[in-house]
């Protein structure tokens, strides 16, 4: 089986040397070559080919936003970023996303080698998925060209207890951002586990809800469900539906992982089965592995309608299509026909 070939690009000899010790720890990796900075990655890019970049957000010369702006534009291949866990490292990291990496690996705070080492299993796993993934160049924002998307008068009544419910992972924030930047303020209430590390996910939320005409906002223990409003799991916490009489609300845990994440799709899926039944439309977006598959599958039997993004639009085509094979799913589209999808099964 041919190897995932990978030139790690970092200024710090460290990370350089631990990055790659932990990479070719992994049968189905070599690390081909590492870059102290964005001229030479350059240079080692049009020499060796590789199949993915590991890119630091922070570096001399030319910073990995500007290095990963031009190699979008040009030459596009997939990037897993590096990136510190302060909050300038978290924005960096944000844009990066917006620009086309694929997924970024956050640096231990401590312990830099130690931290790695217990760390390795996700990176290879980022790396992994980045291999699979389909890039794209990078296009001008045309949100200004996103169509309106019109709940009818009809439907207004049936769908104060509708529920929209949505996973995703690799490539997910932009898929998010895809989508909920077409919804109107009128939207029945969303709630969204993204596969996403602590902090990043506030800042994610705050992103999004300048970018939205509804709301956006990172979850919290006991917030209430309400139209107009999309809720994302935080990042190391699990999200559930529950309904306090007429109201539903969130209510957040650390229970542990669930198929290797916290939040779980299926934690939140399973809840949005249990709690809101056939008044639920479920979304499962571009992601890798099957998490959101088996609770998707339990909001299908519930009654609620459901929705997988297609391959052709997906980052990762894993989690829609193990979704797919579970049987749950009642319609497939690209991304750019999920809302249209979405907004036709509320207004009949």
């Amino acid at each position: 089986m041919k190897k995932i070939r990978v030139l790690v690009i970092d200024d710090s000899a460290l990370m350089r040397q631990v990055l790659t010790s932990l990479l070719s720890s992994d049968p189905a990796i070599e690390v081909i070559g590492t870059a102290a900075d964005p001229y030479i990655a350059r240079d080692k890019i049009k020499e060796l080919d590789p199949d993915v970049l590991t890119l630091d957000v922070e570096m001399p010369r030319m910073d990995g936003l500007t290095f990963l702006e031009k190699l979008m534009k040009g030459h596009p291949m997939p990037v897993v970023m590096v990136s510190t866990l302060t909050e300038a490292g978290c924005e960096t990291t944000m844009r990066a996303l917006e620009l086309g990496a694929v997924d970024f690996f956050t640096k231990p705070k401590f312990d830099m080698r130690e931290g790695m080492k217990a760390e390795a299993a996700l990176l290879t796993e980022l790396v992994k998925a980045a291999a699979q993934a389909r890039v794209k160049p990078l296009k001008k924002s045309s949100s200004s060209n996103n169509p309106t998307y019109v709940l009818a008068s009809s439907a207004m009544a049936k769908t104060t207890d509708t529920i929209i419910a949505i996973g995703a992972s690799t490539g997910g924030t932009e898929a998010l951002r895809d989508l909920l930047t077409t919804l109107p303020p009128d939207t029945p209430p969303i709630v969204i586990t993204q596969h996403m590390p602590e902090k990043f996910t506030k800042l994610f939320a705050d992103r999004l809800n300048t970018q939205c005409k509804i709301t956006v906002k990172e979850a919290e223990d006991g917030d209430a469900v309400i139209t107009g409003r999309a809720l994302i799991a935080p990042g190391s916490y699990h999200m559930a539906l529950t309904r306090s009489g007429a109201r539903y609300q969130v209510v957040l845990n650390q229970d542990p992982l669930v198929n290797r994440h916290r939040p779980s799709v299926d934690v939140l899926f399973d809840s949005v089965a249990a709690t809101a039944g056939k008044n639920a439309l479920g979304v499962i977006l571009t992601g890798m592995g099957n998490d959101g598959a088996a609770g998707m599958l339990k909001m299908n039997k519930a009654g609620a309608f459901t929705i997988a993004e297609d391959e052709s639009s997906c980052v990762v085509f894993g989690m829609p299509k193990k979704a797919i094979e579970a049987g749950g799913v009642d319609k497939v589209v690209p991304l750019n026909e999920v809302a249209a999808t979405m907004f036709k099964e509320l207004n009949r």
